[in-house]
């Protein structure tokens, strides 16, 4: 067993992380035990973080006890990963807008107490601006599939995160634009994330994802 980062491993060329509530699955992850520690297999086909992680994502500001505002949390996939990262020390204020997403969620934050969901739009930062002053993030997680996926990280990040505070954002092309290149669409998105951030890793998602990008930015 392989840590790649902090409460990330590598074992048999899975990626695993140590289960904060041992004997729970979230999503029909194996679950295996390694010296007497139990760790779910963290599945880069359904986790966009994992996919980044696979092809050799170098920077990796998840760790324990960070605390982090996620922007389209959904089902909670990739945020009980995170959970087990930062542990108990740490914090997830999860927005969705979607109702049922929140309600499958709240079956996971029952016992994983370091997750707050929230319904809430992430395009109006001030609806639940109070929860996220309470917890202070210093990580923007973003995965929202909508045409406005980076003036919404703007937006956020202006609020609630400090200069050179990161962010995480997986950049999905086809919500942006059915009918333009991948590549152009992409290259468009950067100059716009370039305002506002300073951009320090940028990674093709394929073929975990198609037409998808990760990116760690650290806001200017």
């Amino acid at each position: 067993m392989k840590e790649l980062f902090s409460g990330v491993y590598r074992f048999q060329k899975k990626l695993w992380t140590k289960n904060l509530v041992p004997g729970q699955r979230v999503y029909g992850e194996k679950l295996a035990q390694f010296e007497g520690v139990e760790y779910r297999e963290w599945n880069p086909f359904r986790s966009k973080l994992a996919a980044a992680i696979q092809k050799k994502l170098k920077n990796m500001p998840i760790v324990p006890a960070a605390r982090i505002l996620y922007l389209g949390i959904a089902e909670g996939t990739t945020a009980s990963h995170i959970s087990d990262i930062i542990g108990p020390d740490g914090i997830i204020l999860g927005i969705d807008i979607s109702e049922t997403c929140i309600a499958k969620l709240l079956l996971v934050c029952e016992k994983r107490k370091n997750i707050l969901p929230v319904i809430a739009d992430a395009n109006k930062p001030e609806s639940y601006s109070e929860y996220a002053m309470e917890i202070k993030p210093s990580i923007i997680y973003q995965d929202i599939a909508q045409k406005n996926q980076v003036e919404i990280l703007a937006k956020n990040a202006e609020l609630f995160l400090k200069k050179h505070d990161f962010a995480l954002l997986a950049l999905k092309a086809p919500s942006i634009s059915s009918t333009k290149k991948p590549s152009k669409i992409f290259k468009v998105q950067e100059e716009m994330l370039q305002e506002n951030f300073e951009i320090i890793e940028s990674i093709p998602l394929a073929p975990f994802e198609k037409k998808h990008r990760f990116y760690v930015l650290k806001k200017r």
